[in-house]
């Protein structure tokens, strides 16, 4: 594959054909292929021409689309649709991919894939490669299943640090494509080679010691029953720096699940809403829209395709919701779809790995 354009979601304006469905998007695609061929092949004009009207077009489906677009081979362009490694945002990247067409001319890709960096890259002035990144694994006491990487890249030092770890980070979304760069490596911090602390790896056995690690994880929890107890509720009530009140729903019954890992994705979704009157807790009338709006998505997310509730939490105008999941790509579609249908809320959605919950040890409930 030869070098890629790459644009990250611009503001265009959106004239023409109205877009609400993957497949109206690909509808216009086709009207459009063979010019767009023209200008990606010749590379003429392709911010204008190209660039500019997909990226205006997407964004009516997701604000969440980026892309990357070039020649990979004489006679065959290859767009990549990447979620550039938003986990709450792979799903759709996934889905628009699934709906392309047959083209002759084109080949449609689904986030970053894998590539072949035996040359490794080059970004302002440095190389990165596998001949200056190595690798070492953390254990992290009392969290056996987490993977915690050190990536060590020659020449890093305090002022360079900032673009260094940019590159890291750009070789390591190419070398195990995007998908698994983003949901494989649980936590990773990137220092010099005068700083490692434990012998150093070669860069180039990451794969199979992240395909390893997998396999031990399934293997671990193949058998783990899902979540059956009963649900038990305790209401937490807290008083911030500033003296307005918190209150905290949370299913203290599954913050005692002994095996939590295996629901390792979190979703938390935010709601803004007007508490001036309240302390910073939403009135009646809130109150109620919000509960049906939280209702309508635990009943989306059952737990038996794999989803739990945590709880939530009202303080200072907003509104947490948290659910554990399996898998990340329910979720993503259930929440999204709840912030389109409340247009008169401010929510905002954010998902991500954490095997031992520790983003709930705060509330004190465990008495394991």
């Amino acid at each position: 594959m030869g070098i890629f354009d790459k644009v990250f979601g611009k503001k265009e304006e959106n004239e023409g054909a109205e877009i609400k469905t993957y497949k109206d998007f690909w509808d216009w695609f086709m009207t459009k292929e063979k010019d767009f061929f023209e200008v990606v092949k010749n590379h003429n004009n392709i911010e204008t021409d190209f660039f500019d009207l997909l990226a205006s077009k997407l964004k009516l489906l997701n604000e969440g689309y980026y892309f990357l677009c070039g020649m990979s081979q004489d006679e065959i362009a290859e767009l990549i649709i990447t979620a550039d490694g938003d986990i709450k945002n792979i799903v759709f990247a996934e889905e628009l991919v699934a709906e392309s067409p047959k083209l002759d001319r084109w080949k449609f890709t689904a986030l970053k894939p894998e590539m072949n960096l035996d040359h490794g890259i080059k970004m302002d002035g440095r190389d990165f490669s596998k001949e200056n990144i190595s690798f070492y694994s953390n254990e992290i006491d009392n969290y056996p299943d987490e993977i915690d990487i050190t990536f060590v890249y020659d020449g890093l030092n305090e002022e360079n640090k900032n673009a260094c770890v940019t590159g890291v980070c750009v070789f390591l979304d190419n070398f195990l494509g995007e998908l698994n760069f983003a949901t494989q490596i649980d936590t990773f911090n990137v220092i010099g080679r005068d700083d490692a602390e434990k012998e150093l790896v070669p860069i180039s056995k990451l794969k199979d010691f992240l395909s390893w690690r997998e396999r031990e994880f399934t293997e671990k929890y193949k058998n783990v029953k899902n979540f059956e107890e009963e649900d038990q509720y305790t209401i937490l009530e807290a008083t911030l720096k500033n003296g307005l009140p918190l209150i905290a729903t949370i299913n203290t019954s599954l913050l005692n699940y002994d095996s939590k890992a295996s629901y390792p994705w979190i979703s938390v979704l935010k709601v803004e809403y007007n508490g001036e009157n309240n302390n910073g807790l939403p009135e009646k009338e809130d109150y109620e829209k919000l509960s049906n709006i939280e209702e309508k998505m635990i009943e989306a997310l059952k737990i038996k395709e794999g989803n739990l509730y945590i709880g939530r939490e009202n303080a200072e105008n907003l509104k947490e919701s948290y659910f554990a999941s399996k898998d990340f790509r329910k979720p993503s579609k259930i929440l999204r779809q709840a912030i389109k249908d409340n247009p008169e809320y401010k929510m905002s959605l954010e998902i991500y790995k954490d095997k031992y919950w520790q983003s709930f040890e705060r509330y004190n409930v465990n008495q394991n």
